[in-house]
């Protein structure tokens, strides 16, 4: 009868956890924050959602084994879950639209360079308001983010810089 007791209370606790809502989107900034400060990094946030294809571009751009090092060398990077629709919605981190919309978004991907409090260093719009690169796969939209990451990194080696941006001149397919 124990062993049964305890087995029930631990699924019931695995089931609580697997449905469990996704952190918030403050929770999980405030943490890249406090790593940030004591790193002396920038945050780098970006907002998609999972039937995204552009937003599958970005997150495996930045998983590269050539990019994650140099990327992570200056930036702690955040990804925000928005937009999720029906059975997806349970992805989404709670606040993230705000927070998107507040840094001047909307659209997808849509990221911003932060500094530890937070502050906003640069992001995506390109042209101002309304003008979202999203994932940078342009010239125009490459240069742009070129020059968000020195703004952000201002310590970036040129050849760094070279490391982050030739992979985005041809962008291998990413299934979406």
């Amino acid at each position: 009868m124990r062993a049964t007791s305890i087995t029930l209370l631990l699924f019931a606790l695995l089931v609580s956890i697997a449905v469990a809502d996704a952190p918030s989107a403050e929770n999980i900034l405030g943490a890249a924050e406090t790593k940030a400060a004591a790193e002396k990094k920038a945050v780098f946030v970006h907002f998609g959602a999972s039937w995204c294809v552009w937003c599958h571009r970005l997150d495996a751009y930045l998983d590269r084994p050539d990019v994650k090092p140099v990327f992570e060398k200056y930036f702690v990077p955040v990804k925000l879950d928005m937009g999720e629709k029906g059975d997806q919605k349970a992805l989404e981190n709670a606040g993230a639209d705000k927070m998107a919309k507040d840094l001047g978004g909307p659209g997808f991907p849509f990221w911003a360079f932060l500094d530890a409090k937070g502050g906003l260093i640069a992001n995506s719009n390109a042209k101002g308001p309304g003008s979202n690169v999203g994932y940078p796969g342009a010239p125009a939209e490459i240069e742009w983010f070129a020059k968000t990451i020195k703004q952000a990194a201002p310590k970036i080696s040129e050849a760094e810089l070279q490391t982050l941006v030739t992979p985005l001149k041809t962008p291998p397919p990413v299934k979406g």
